[in-house]
């Protein structure tokens, strides 16, 4: 072992690599190496006593990285890396030391018995499961390793407890047992003897991004660890400079084929599929492309119904490229007038006038729509009665367009009576009652009942397993909407690249769903504070919709007016203000001036006239925003409450506190009303509140208004957040002038700590 240690240390001159200086052996045969004395502490330990942050206890981990690639580049790997094998000097210099039982890359295709010595000298709990498994070892081998090391200055506490256990245990554990993700780790109180990183990252949801860090690193089958040190680096790198990493996430097939091969005649299959779903899935369904294929498949019930769609589309496929939206219209037109003639078949009639409605509602014609849904309906319970199927596929097709005209009471209604008419009549797994079920999920999500649409769209999901993969991309979509809409954005974050990912092999990198995606990903990065990254993704959606939907789509403008966000907490405003004006013409064309998605467009021009000092302008369109969602809502909905904190702020900054004080409360009260408790858009307003009074020199009130604000989103913000930082200032002031020295120091301290 000596003589190999000394040949390996004697190729390997690194900075951060303890040097050999000499080497030789006695006469009795002994071998002696001199090698460079480190005064240094293991890493772990060094971290503990000293470097609190992440971000520091990275850049540390980082330079040891650096030294093990270097190693590797020189085709040699270490094979027992651990904390105390890696120390760091009272300066911060990282040494890296052991090469005891290191091997040269050319020898590790050796059988198990020429590898049986590191076998025996390595240390289970940082070795990978293939060296305890006395199998090969590799880079990967190595890379295992440092993603142990890794969890354990990220955590504070090491991925498995080995200790009292025997060697067959711990193999057992190191090769069977996956870890708990970082994340979850933190969240629990600390053992004692434990301590734990006290920074924070940019944002609480940075800690998904260092579980895929530790994760993929740690990874049972080394196929699927980062197959570099480098490729580990360059993402450490990513994720310090708050960009996307390039390791993702296992993949939920992946995940599910795992959890059953392990539980093979535990559970039924349909249970672990909900155990794995439930607490996972995202994100903001893309219907729209959906819907559209349905509606042509639709043609395909009778023979009499096929002959007239494709007669009707002849000349080019509209499913296979971008729409042209003038082509598309005038043969709906055709058809509409064709189904005119067909009074002698009205089944057939009944079929196209369904058709052409939900065709007509996906070109943005609502009003047209409207008028083809309801004569389908009518037509369908003369010819049916009221309990057919095709009376339940009417209900639900027209439910849904009264979602989208913000008729949400009588669209849910609608939809609740073709849903309780599928269950009657067709099978659990069938496609209607699933289609309905999407519906309902869809427009009790649109209306704010989230927890109910979460219900619905859990049970949608667990059905979508039976069928194929788009529903089920859909359904997974839709139930992630709702997480996101109700301040779940871990959840909402952690499949959205999944999604993406199926949709791109499902239809291609140019379709809609693939658009509407990129949109998820959009508003992700916009809650992580990265607009780059969220407007990287808004522009490839928008370029995308405008390709299918041309310039006066509702599809078009709501990718305006995303990116216009993205370019607002930027501060283009003159670019966003462009953008949002033509969102706004479109919107209000095909919507109406009192239609949600206006007010939606209003509120970011709102924005921009705040952040210009154009405060009368702004309580001009957010009191415009008031209005629209009093009438819509007709009750509490947390959309009235961000329109009541958004004229308050408008207020604010105009000095009208006196006019701002009871719309922060009222938006306060319908937060509570409708958000999650401790939600941070609640505890924004309550610190937005408490500066309203300090203004008003009403300083005992003040104090608890913004000490329950900061104390909510203390926990999950970033150590920068602005919010954050308004908070300590105004408590700091109030505290100093209510006579609390101690209250006020305290505040005043967080603020030379916390950066800038």
């Amino acid at each position: 072992r000596f003589t190999a240690e000394q040949r390996t240390l004697a190729q390997l001159q690194h900075p951060s690599i303890a040097q050999l200086h000499d080497a030789d052996t006695l006469a009795d045969g002994t071998p002696w190496f001199v090698m460079e004395y480190v005064e240094g502490v293991a890493l772990t330990e060094y971290c503990r006593t000293r470097t609190t942050t992440v971000e520091g206890r990275l850049e540390l981990f980082r330079a040891g990285c650096e030294a093990v690639q270097y190693a590797h580049g020189h085709a040699v790997i270490h094979r027992d890396l651990k904390p105390s094998n890696i120390l760091v000097t009272a300066d911060g210099v990282v040494k890296l030391l052991d090469f005891g039982i290191a091997k040269h890359l050319e020898d590790v295709d050796g059988t198990v018995d020429q590898t049986r010595t590191g076998l025996r000298m390595m240390t289970p709990a940082y070795a990978a499961p293939e060296q305890v498994l006395g199998e090969r070892v590799g880079i990967r081998s190595d890379v295992y390793s440092l993603g142990v090391i890794l969890y354990e200055l990220v955590t504070g506490q090491p991925p498995h407890d080995l200790a009292n256990r025997t060697p067959v245990e711990a193999m057992s554990i190191v090769v069977e047992r996956d870890p708990d993700r970082p994340s979850s780790v933190v969240r629990r109180p600390a053992a004692a003897g434990v301590v734990r990183p006290q920074g924070r990252s940019r944002s609480h949801t940075s800690w998904g991004d260092l579980d895929v860090l530790c994760l993929t690193a740690m990874h049972k089958e080394p196929s699927r660890r980062y197959q570099t040190v480098e490729a580990l680096i360059r993402d450490i790198d990513h994720y310090l400079d708050g960009e996307p990493l390039e390791a993702r996430p296992d993949s939920m097939r992946y995940r599910l084929g795992k959890f059953v091969r392990r539980h093979r005649g535990a559970v039924a299959a349909a249970v672990a599929v909900a155990i794995l779903l439930v607490g996972t899935i995202v994100f903001y369904t893309a219907r729209l492309a959906r819907a559209r294929n349905l509606a042509v498949a639709e043609a395909t019930r009778t023979q009499r119904i096929q002959r007239y769609l494709v007669a009707l589309f002849e000349g080019g496929d509209e499913a296979v490229g971008p729409a042209d939206s003038l082509r598309v219209v005038t043969l709906v037109d055709r058809g509409i007038a064709e189904a005119g003639d067909l009074e002698g078949d009205p089944v057939v009639q009944a079929e196209l006038f369904q058709t052409l409605g939900t065709i007509s509602r996906q070109l943005g014609n609502l009003p047209r729509a409207d008028s083809l849904l309801t004569l389908a309906l009518q037509r369908r319970r003369a010819l049916h009665g009221p309990s057919d199927p095709a009376v339940a596929e009417a209900l639900v097709a027209l439910g849904e367009l009264r979602g989208e005209q913000a008729r949400y009471e009588e669209g849910e209604q609608l939809i609740r009576e073709g849903l309780a008419l599928d269950r009657r009549a067709l099978p659990t797994h069938h496609p209607a009652t699933r289609r309905a079920l999407s519906a309902l999920g869809q427009i009790l999500q649109d209306r704010g009942a989230y927890d109910e649409a979460i219900a619905v769209q859990e049970e949608l999901v667990v059905l979508a397993m039976a069928g194929d993969s788009p529903e089920l991309a859909g359904s997974m979509s839709q139930l992630a909407s709702s997480h996101f809409y109700a301040g779940h954005y871990d959840t909402a974050d952690s499949l959205n690249v999944v999604v993406l990912g199926m949709s791109r092999r499902l239809y291609g990198d140019r379709h809609p769903m693939v658009a509407e995606d990129l949109i998820n990903l959009g508003a992700t990065q916009l809650e992580r504070g990265d607009y780059a990254a969220a407007e990287a993704y808004d522009r490839q959606a928008l370029e995308l919709t405008r390709g299918w939907y041309g310039e006066n789509h509702p599809k078009t403008a709501a990718g305006l007016t995303l990116l216009a966000r993205a370019l607002v907490y930027q501060k283009r405003n003159g670019e966003a203000d462009a953008l949002l004006q033509e969102a706004l013409a479109i919107r209000e064309r095909v919507y109406g001036p009192t239609h949600p998605t206006v007010a939606s467009t209003i509120n970011e021009l709102g924005n921009i006239a705040v952040g210009e000092d154009r405060y009368d302008e702004a309580i001009a369109y957010f009191s415009r925003m008031v209005e629209i969602y009093r009438s819509v809502y007709n009750g509490k909905h947390y959309l009235i409450g961000i329109a009541l904190s958004n004229k308050a702020s408008a207020l604010t900054g105009n000095r009208q506190y006196a006019e701002a004080e009871p719309l922060f409360r009222e938006a306060i009260a319908m937060y509570e009303a409708t958000l999650p408790p401790e939600h941070t858009t609640t505890a924004i307003a309550h610190i937005k509140l408490g500066r309203v009074l300090l203004r008003q020199r009403r300083f005992s009130e003040a104090a608890p208004e913004t000490l329950a604000g900061y104390e909510a989103i203390l926990p999950t913000a970033a150590p920068g957040n602005g919010f954050l930082r308004a908070a300590r200032v105004d408590l700091a002031a109030i505290y100093d002038t209510l006579g609390q020295p101690e209250m006020a120091a305290r505040f005043k301290a967080e603020l030379e700590e916390a950066p800038q």
